[in-house]
């Protein structure tokens, strides 16, 4: 087994939706940071990348088909390099409503892993709020910059044909023309709710 599937795109994009989506066409298990939260012992080879060092990519997604959201996510160069025949899955919304999401959920959680201290907390607290914010991950210019430029190296780094840049307002179709399988004839999920994710993080 190996990842077929590379999320690049920022957390509260619909990643939790879009892990149930890929699970349910048969690209799973899916990679989402629930997956670090429920398996503390993953975070090792994320803080080795930070820190520098070489990483087998290929063991650390060991029995994943497919991977969204952070952490995973910010590496999406490296991966998209480790993973040449994976199809990389862009998820965006409106920048607006991003900045709306993230202030209720990702950025409460980063100010509190600065007071907890906890493995996972650090990690994430380096790896969103350092590396892709640098330090301004309260500063709604900052990171809404960040996140547009997220989308242009994305699209500046991949090939049209390997890429896929996907609202889940979209539903199945662009998804599962992408990925060449068939639209399931149940609702696309919605999951990972403000209120759900704190019911998660918990």
């Amino acid at each position: 087994m190996t990842l077929q599937v590379i999320g690049a795109g920022f957390g509260r994009t619909g990643t939790l939706s879009t892990k149930l989506a890929l699970e349910q066409l048969g690209f799973g298990p899916c990679h989402h940071m629930e997956e670090v939260l429920a398996h503390p012992e993953q975070v090792e080879p994320f803080e080795r990348a930070l820190a520098g060092e070489t990483v087998d990519w290929h063991a650390a997604f060991a029995g994943y088909r497919a991977m969204v959201d952070w952490p995973g996510a910010h590496f999406w160069r490296e991966l998209s390099e480790v993973f040449p025949d994976a199809k990389i899955l862009l998820t965006v919304r409106d920048v607006g409503g991003w900045w709306t999401s993230y202030t209720k959920t990702i950025m409460k959680a980063l100010e509190l892993a600065e007071e907890r201290g906890s493995r996972t907390g650090l990690m994430n607290r380096e790896l969103i709020g350092v590396r892709t914010f640098g330090s301004h991950y309260k500063d709604e210019t900052a990171a809404k910059a960040a996140f547009q430029r997220r989308i242009d190296d994305v699209a500046a780094a991949i090939p049209a044909e390997r890429l896929l840049t996907f609202d889940v307002r979209q539903g199945w179709g662009p998804l599962c023309r992408f990925l060449d399988v068939a639209v399931p004839d149940t609702p696309f999920p919605r999951s990972n709710s403000p209120q759900e994710f704190w019911k998660l993080l918990s």
